[in-house]
């Protein structure tokens, strides 16, 4: 199975053209409603996909936790991601997709793996509410397949914030400290909601202020009517926001094709634009400077990220 990923390396030329590849799986036939959706994982935060291995129960896990796996001389927390999104499925799992990012390494227990898609970012689209409703949330994007599947991109974020608490510690945010300037103003998109309250949280210890958006096309739209402001105003935009902050992985629009159209468009100039993702490798720091990113923060580093910040908003 994993012969699925042995081109991966070869796939970072998709940055910087708004397309994506993912891997499809699907959870098993759920029992009430006898329907077995398939969902998607960015290739990027795949390691690896094998048969299940044993896995060692431990105590006090979170429900959907099977245990661990040793997996070459580490301890990987197996996640079972049927029962984390409260599916009842008639098998047992016995595949596991091994995954990477925020720099923490998870199994995934699934049903089966299809095939590695590659599609447009701008055909993956903001999930209805009522999806989200009867997902609890868990669904960033979905996009329709020809024979007329949909296919659900979960919040793989908020699964390892849920699960191994990541990012929910209150006392990850103490050290944030008040910017102490007056006026100054972040841009910010990012599809998971986990990783906008994390930005949220993190710009109210700063005392900054902080605009959201929920993916890299409203972000640009919005970003673009404040220039059309700041135009008419006569006034430069860089008054009007100091950083603009972007997550990579978005429907409709990622972020390094909001990255380039912000750089290509003058009126930003001046404004410092801050990645900040799951995707913490040094390729896709690379990436992400090769489209004009000036900074780089992993997220669920709240403290790193109010440094960056502070340095870039004092400028």
């Amino acid at each position: 199975m994993s012969e699925l990923l042995t081109n991966v390396d070869a796939r970072t030329k998709l940055a910087g053209t708004n397309k994506l590849e993912i891997l499809m799986f699907t959870l098993g036939t759920d029992r009430h409603t006898r329907r077995r959706e398939t969902f998607g994982i960015n290739v990027f935060k795949v390691r690896e996909v094998l048969r299940a291995p044993t896995i060692t129960q431990a105590p006090d896990m979170p429900t959907a936790v099977e245990g661990m796996v040793s997996l070459r001389g580490a301890l990987v927390p197996i996640i079972d991601l049927a029962k984390y999104a409260r599916v009842e499925v008639e098998a047992k799992p016995e595949i596991m997709i091994v995954t990477e990012y925020n720099g923490h390494i998870q199994g995934f227990l699934v049903e089966s793996v299809d095939t590695i898609l590659r599609l447009d970012w701008s055909s993956m689209k903001v999930p209805p509410d009522m999806m989200n409703a009867n997902m609890g949330g868990l669904v960033t994007a979905v996009t329709e397949l020809p024979d007329g599947r949909l296919v659900m991109m979960l919040d793989v974020e908020r699964v390892l914030a849920e699960t191994s608490h990541v990012g929910e510690d209150d006392m990850i945010f103490k050290n944030v400290q008040p910017l102490g300037i007056a006026n100054r103003r972040v841009f910010y998109a990012d599809d998971s909601s986990v990783a906008r309250r994390q930005i949220e949280r993190t710009l109210e210890a700063m005392e900054v202020k902080g605009v959201g958006a929920v993916n890299g096309r409203q972000a640009w739209q919005e970003l673009q009517k404040m220039a059309d402001y700041a135009d008419a105003a006569h006034i430069p935009v860089k008054d009007m926001v100091q950083v603009i902050l972007t997550d990579v992985e978005m429907p409709e629009m990622d972020g390094y094709m909001l990255t380039r159209k912000i750089k290509d468009d003058k009126r930003f100039d001046g404004i410092p634009i801050l990645m900040h993702s799951s995707l913490s490798g040094s390729s896709n720091q690379q990436l992400g400077k090769a489209v004009g990113v000036d900074e780089y923060v992993s997220k669920f580093e709240p403290n790193r990220l109010a440094q960056t910040l502070a340095r870039l908003l004092m400028k």
